[in-house]
């Protein structure tokens, strides 16, 4: 693709560039940089691109993009913008011949669900081959699955998977949509056919401030911001920052809205909830009359998440019957609120719950089943939002009868100064009675299963899926699951 031809589409500051530049790859990491790529050099929290743009031009990119100036003797094609990642969406956009616009794309955003309701909206209209994914656990596109290494990863990489998808005949895709992904930019210009709002609690204030910038973050997802429009909208009746995407939204999209509180307001609402260890039914009323629901996930939260699922697919024309029958065969989600069962007389339940919000969620969950002791092990991670802290130690304790707290992802914070922080969240020595510290993860699970006998319930949160511990950079192969299973067995091969 020649550079030249795509000055107009963006805003530039500067340029230096020769006749004309023939660019074969977008980069954006100097280290996969190729002979004819691109390099975007990208100033961010922790990395700034611009120092590594000699090593992109050692590896041999024919062109620059920045937002620094040059200098005068830049050794190759140079352009400064404005805004760099704004120029990145741009063409990345143009390079993968806006393959978003032929696809059906379903962005999805919230503090939690995004996942499972992506997931789930994966499985109901067609499943991996059909439908692309691009989420926290992985990218589906097609033929292949990938593992994710971020939840919305760079515009690029979206385009990218985008193309690979239409490739690979895809008629869908569904995209969990993160604020630091928006913020960023690695959205913008996707043209996405509907746009799904699930919730909003406390999360990400290290980086957003305060709930209120996290919320305006979000709502750009609604107001066509992002430089293209969703037709249709589905937002969460329930939640009061619902109410506000829906003012933000007026007439400028087809909304329809989803209640688990049983609003008779909403478009999709469910009554007379049944909740179970097996599973959960209930009563859903939609546009078409009403229904019974039924399926194997656990907890109220998951209500909410369904009714998220199934609005998408009958918005994108899916009968309720089809959809009910889907739903009845979804296998669940990787480390949302997964069983371990390696021959224990408790229940073991690994859930990704790491907000105060999702731990109370997940603590409603096995209170609904469990009539012995609830254990729950959690940590909190290191280099992020302080504030919320003691709101999860709190939705811990109050969930719980025994709180064993421990590391999780720590990266360069003291996990002496994460304890601290945590302690706040207890009001009384009654309840610090009833709180453990063990700063091993490892032993903080095998201490809980020490403890645990028929009926107890212990709920691992804060990693799910995860399979590795984050410490002083270096990823530290650790999965919750695998854990627990190996310490199950142990234990009850030496008490045999």
């Amino acid at each position: 693709m020649i550079l030249n031809d795509l000055l107009n589409e963006i805003e530039l500051v500067d340029q230096q560039l020769s006749e004309a530049v023939n660019f074969t790859a977008i980069i954006t990491d100097s280290r996969r940089a190729v002979p004819g790529g691109l390099f975007f050099a990208i100033s961010g929290a922790r990395e700034d691109g611009n120092v590594y743009i000699e090593e992109a031009i050692a590896r041999g990119v024919v062109a620059v993009i920045s937002e620094e100036p040059s200098g005068k003797h830049f050794p190759i094609n140079f352009i400064q913008v404005k805004n760099v990642r704004l120029a990145l969406a741009k063409i990345s956009k143009l390079f993968y011949a806006s393959p978003d616009e032929d696809l059906n794309i379903i962005g999805v955003t919230g503090t939690n669900g995004k996942t499972t309701v992506t997931m789930l909206g994966q499985h109901l209209l067609g499943g991996s081959q059909l439908v692309g994914l691009i989420g926290t656990i992985r990218y589906d596109i097609g033929n292949r699955t990938l593992p994710s290494h971020r939840t919305t990863p760079e515009s690029a990489d979206c385009f990218e998977l985008f193309s690979e998808m239409k490739v690979s005949n895809c008629s869908d895709a569904l995209l969990e949509v993160s604020s630091h992904g928006i913020d960023q930019k690695r959205v913008h210009f996707i043209q996405m056919d509907t746009v799904v709002f699930l919730n909003l609690s406390r999360d990400h204030i290290d980086y957003h401030e305060s709930i209120d910038s996290y919320f305006e973050v979000k709502k750009r997802l609604f107001t066509g911001v992002l430089g293209t429009k969703a037709k249709k909208a589905i937002v969460n009746f329930d939640c009061d920052y619902g109410q506000m995407i829906l003012e933000a939204v007026g007439e400028n999209a087809e909304c329809l809205t989803f209640s688990a509180d049983g609003d008779s307001s909403a478009d999709f609402s469910a009554k007379s909830i049944c909740l179970s260890e097996k599973g959960t039914s209930f009563e859903l009323s939609y546009p078409d009359g009403s229904i019974e629901v039924s399926y194997n996930l656990l907890g109220r939260h998951n209500v909410s998440n369904v009714l998220a699922a199934l609005t998408i697919g009958y918005s994108q024309g899916r009968s309720m019957d089809h959809l009910l029958k889907q739903l009845k065969s979804f296998p669940g989600v990787p480390g949302r609120m997964e069983r371990v069962i390696a021959g224990q007389e408790f229940n073991v339940l690994v859930d990704y719950a790491h907000t105060g919000d999702a731990i109370k969620h997940s603590g409603e969950v096995i209170h609904e089943f469990t009539n012995g002791q609830k254990i729950i092990v959690f940590g909190c991670g290191g280099n992020r939002d302080k504030g919320k802290r003691p709101l999860m130690m709190r939705a811990a304790i109050e969930a719980s009868d025994l709180v064993i707290v421990t590391s999780d992802n720590p990266r360069s914070e003291s996990i002496e100064a994460i304890f601290e922080d945590m302690k706040a969240g207890i009001k009384s020595k009654a309840e610090s009675e009833h709180v453990v510290f063990i700063k091993d993860r490892r032993n903080a699970i095998a201490y809980a299963f020490e403890l645990a006998k028929a009926n107890d319930c212990i709920l691992i949160a804060g990693k799910g899926h995860e399979m590795y511990q984050e410490l002083e950079g270096t990823m530290i192969p650790f999965d919750d699951r695998k854990v627990a299973k190996e310490l199950i067995e142990k234990r009850f091969r030496v008490n045999q």
